[in-house]
This record gives structure tokens, C-alpha cells and sequence, in this order.
């Protein structure tokens, strides 16, 4: 069955797709996303390629039901992002088979951004991967460091070394990519100020684009929830310093802050994940992924098997949530994603779109800027980085003054 009749607008709109590949060599202690580690997965070369085979078919599948025989849109494609579990992991005949597969079936913008996210074992592994896939179009990797200390990554269950790092950027760069970007994260256990500061220079030795600097987050059910009393874990104010030292250590670097967690050289932000934040709209694909579509979003149940078989048998794969999103909603969204990036908020904006003021929140407002959480600048409302840390309260309170969205 179709997942719903999406309503017609005559116009031509860019979309961005992600791809889930939800397989990784093992499973990182802390993480709580929907991926398959191989040694757990039996027969898992078969599965891996019959998930290609199957997600690959999904792709015309729904091109076929709302893309392509639409023809009072026309929709063109300029991000693609491969995320996971780890795309590289599943090896460059699968992946420029799925890669292959979007181009047929959907338009792709020339000079499209292109994103291979990848751990550095399995690039040190196999080399020539990079090589492949930049030939084939591929024009951006994001690397997950995480860190710079080989014993906070044994603890939090990487199974790299940081030396690995270096020698996957020393190949990306080889095969071509002028754009990459590493993940970081603060918080770690047993982290102490000096080894987080050890691991912001170690990244910017190795000259990246973009960089993007998360706080762990424990999440229940995972290894790290279970056994987090047997280590030192950073506090909530910790985190805070680790994160404002962050800020102002590659600010002089040129990495220049976007979005709460992310930092790029001028012209090198994200491309994709800028459409999250300025909610543009996406189609994910795979166990998991999540979509934002013609004023609907929807999500694939997290369920390899049933996704795989549904495709098999010509069915739509099962959804877990879908949503038509109404303007309150979106008006909603749209404050909680302005106040996430350095943009901010523009009242006249809303006034455009949405027929929506903000004459009420002008005492919050200066509240926010004489605390020093917030500025004014362009006719925009921006949160410092001492507020983003408390983003969330602040949006809170933003709902509560304004109970009518």
C-alpha cells in the first residue's frame, strides 16, 4: 500500500536522500542507532547482499510511485548522504551498486554533495575503496575519529586506533576528496580537559574541512548504560567546559560554528545536514530512516528482515511513525531548528511563511541577550554558545509563552 496520496504542488524542489546501511564490524558501546554488527549476523554476507539487492529496488519502488510520475514537481537530488552502521564497511561493489541504483532512478544536481560516512579500520583495510568511490562521483567522507586516545577508544568499544586515522585522511586525500570531515566526542570516559584538548589539535593536525564535536549521550540498553559506574564519566558541567573550549579553540583554527555541534571552514558547512536544520526536504531509505516529504514524515520500522521481505514480495516496507505535519507544527520545528544554528531565528520569517509574530516573547528575548545566552543580530535571534547549552530550556520556554503553536 502507498504510504499516503501526497498532495501535488506545481514547482521544481531539490531533495536530499539518506541512505542507512545498517551494518558495522561491531558495536560501539554507546550506540544506540540501528545497525547489525557482523559477528552477530548470521550468514552475514548474504544478508548484506541481499539487502543491496533490496534496497537498491526500494529506491524505484518509490521513485516510481512518487517521484518520477509526478509531473508537476520536478524533484533533483543534490545531497546524498551514506550513513549508518558503517557504509564502508560493506565494500565498494555494494556501494557503487546502491550508488549506481540512485542515479538511475532519481535526478542527481551536477556538483551534488556526495558523503561516504566511514571508520578508519575499515579504510586502512582496503585502500582503494576511496579510490572507487571517488572516481564514481563520491565527493565527501566523514571519518569518525572520536578521539585521539587510543585507551578512551578502547573503552567506549572503537575498533581503530588513532593512527589509523591519520593514514585514512592521508588516503582520501590521495584518492581525491578535498572534503573531509572527522567526528569527536567529549564526554568520554575517563576524558580529562588535557586529553580532550590532545584530541581538538590531533584533528586539526590533520587539516579537515569540518568537524563535528558531539557530547556522549548514555543511552539505556546500551553496553555503556550497563557498565558506566565502573568508569569516570565526565559530569554535565564538564561536558560544558569540554564544549566551550571547544568552541573557542577552533574558532582560531577557522572552524567557524553553524550548528550547536558542528564547525567548518568557510564554504565547507554540510550540505545534507544543513537540510535538517532549515527543514528542507529528504527521503531516507533503509531500516530506521527517517523522512521529511511533502509536509509528511515517516520513518521504516527498524527491522532488516521485515524490510528486506517486504521489498522481496513487492510490498512497501513496514512504517513505525507517519505523520502529516500541520503548520503548527511546523512553525514548532522550524524555532527549535533556527535555535540550533548560528542563523538563529527571524521573526520576519515567520511573519512571510506563517503569518506569525513574536511580539510576545520581546521581555524572554532581552532576558536571553542580558544573560549573555543570546544575541541580536541582521534582525535575527541567535543563541551564544553558552546558550545552546541550555537550548533546550530556552526553546521550552519559548513553547510555553506561545501555547497556540
Amino acid at each position: 500500500m502507498p504510504i499516503t496520496q501526497f498532495t501535488q504542488f506545481t514547482q521544481s524542489e531539490t531533495l536530499g536522500l539518506y541512505l542507512h546501511i545498517p551494518f558495522c564490524e561491531s558495536k560501539c558501546a554507546y550506540c544506540d542507532f540501528y545497525s547489525l554488527p557482523y559477528a552477530q549476523l548470521s550468514g552475514a554476507e548474504k544478508y548484506m547482499d541481499d539487502y543491496t539487492n533490496a534496497f537498491t529496488r526500494h529506491f524505484k519502488q518509490f521513485a516510481d510511485n512518487y517521484i518520477n510520475n509526478n509531473i508537476n514537481i520536478n524533484y533533483i537530488i543534490d545531497t546524498v548522504y551514506f550513513g549508518g552502521g558503517t557504509p564502508s564497511f560493506i565494500g565498494a561493489a555494494r556501494l557503487l551498486k546502491i550508488w549506481r541504483a540512485v542515479q538511475e532512478y532519481y535526478k542527481i544536481s551536477p556538483g551534488a554533495e556526495i558523503t561516504l560516512e566511514a571508520n578508519p579500520d575499515s579504510i586502512t583495510r582496503n585502500p582503494d575503496l576511496l579510490y572507487i568511490l571517488h572516481d564514481a562521483g563520491f565527493n565527501r567522507v566523514s571519518l569518525g575519529m572520536q578521539s585521539a586516545n587510543d585507551q578512551e577508544l578502547q573503552i567506549i568499544g572503537r575498533v581503530h586506533e588513532f593512527q589509523q586515522v591519520q593514514e585514512s585522511v592521508k588516503i582520501a586525500r590521495d584518492a581525491g576528496f578535498d572534503n573531509i570531515s572527522l567526528d569527536l566526542i567529549y564526554g568520554l570516559p575517563n576524558q580529562t580537559m588535557q586529553s580532550w584538548r590532545d584530541t581538538l589539535y590531533a584533528a586539526i593536525n590533520l587539516n579537515p574541512e569540518h568537524l563535528s564535536c558531539y557530547g556522549l549521550k548514555i543511552e539505556p540498553g546500551t553496553p555503556l548504560y550497563k557498565n558506566q559506574e565502573r568508569y569516570n564519566i565526565p559530569d554535565d558541567d564538564q561536558q560544558a567546559e569540554f564544549y566551550l573550549y571547544a568552541v573557542k579553540f577552533l574558532k582560531k583554527y577557522d572552524y567557524n560554528q553553524y550548528e550547536i555541534s558542528n564547525f567548518a571552514r568557510p564554504g565547507r558547512e554540510s550540505r545534507h545536514n544543513l537540510k535538517y536544520w532549515n527543514l528542507n526536504s529528504y527521503l531516507g531509505f533503509g531500516p530506521g530512516a527517517h523522512s521529511d516529504f511533502n509536509q509528511i514524515r515517516f520513518a521504516w520500522a527498524r527491522d532488516l528482515s521485515q524490510y528486506i521481505q517486504a521489498i522481496e514480495n513487492n510490498q512497501t516496507p513496514p512504517l513505525s511513525e507517519k505523520n502529516k505535519i500541520s503548520q503548527p507544527e511546523r512553525v514548532r520545528e522550524k524555532i527549535m531548528l533556527n535555535l540550533r544554528t548560528v542563523y538563529g531565528l527571524n521573526p520576519a520569517d515567520y511573519r512571510q511563511n506563517f503569518d506569525f509574530n513574536f511580539n510576545k516573547l520581546q521581555s524572554f528575548f532581552n532576558q536571553c541577550v542580558q544573560a549573555g545566552y543570546a544575541y541580536w543580530h541582521d534582525g535575527r535571534f541567535s543563541l551564544t554558545p553558552h546558550g545552546f547549552l541550555l537550548s533546550n530550556q530556552i526553546i521550552g520556554q519559548i513553547w510555553e509563552l506561545l501555547p497556540n503553536i
